[in-house]
């Protein structure tokens, strides 16, 4: 068995420390994607509204307009989960936004007294209900008053037009 000699000059040198100095970070804020900034500022208003006279009617009505086929947050939200395709931080952050507006709207399923065929407790209407007025961005344009008079009707509320 060979022994390994270690030089008398390799025993004094030390070890260099190899600190790595961290990345330099932008110092300025930045912005929320234009979707989040949207389902937040819809969150604001749809928590305001819940609190109002006939809380789910107006609430549906503000639903359906923010995503109706030619209103811009449809694309906003669709462009925005695209781009955040492996990134969990945006995820997330949409995410969250789009739970803000479910909340909003299940205050106002709970504040106003349960009626409609909907059956289940506020939570699961309030996801159910999002996600119809969601894809009424798919809809055509003429189809969009019949969905939103069967949300209407769905809930108990009065069936008036858009």
């Amino acid at each position: 068995m060979q022994k390994s000699v270690s030089s008398p000059t390799a025993a004094r040198k030390r070890p260099q420390s190899r600190r790595q100095t961290p990345p330099k970070r932008d110092s300025r804020p930045t912005q929320p994607p234009e979707a989040e900034r949207r389902l937040l500022a819809l969150a604001s208003e749809v928590a305001a509204l819940a609190k109002g006279e006939h809380p789910v009617a107006a609430v549906l009505r503000r639903l359906a307009a923010a995503y109706a086929p030619e209103a811009p947050l449809p694309r906003a939200v669709a462009r925005a989960w695209l781009a955040a395709r492996g990134d969990k931080t945006m995820t997330l952050a949409l995410a969250w936004a789009r739970e803000n507006v479910r909340l909003a709207l299940e205050e106002a399923l709970v504040r106003a007294p349960h009626q409609g065929t909907l059956p289940g407790p506020a939570d699961a209407r309030a996801s159910l209900l999002l996600a119809a007025c969601e894809a009424l961005a798919q809809e055509p344009a003429a189809a969009v008053a019949d969905r939103f008079r069967t949300l209407l009707e769905l809930t108990g509320q009065e069936t008036d037009p858009l």
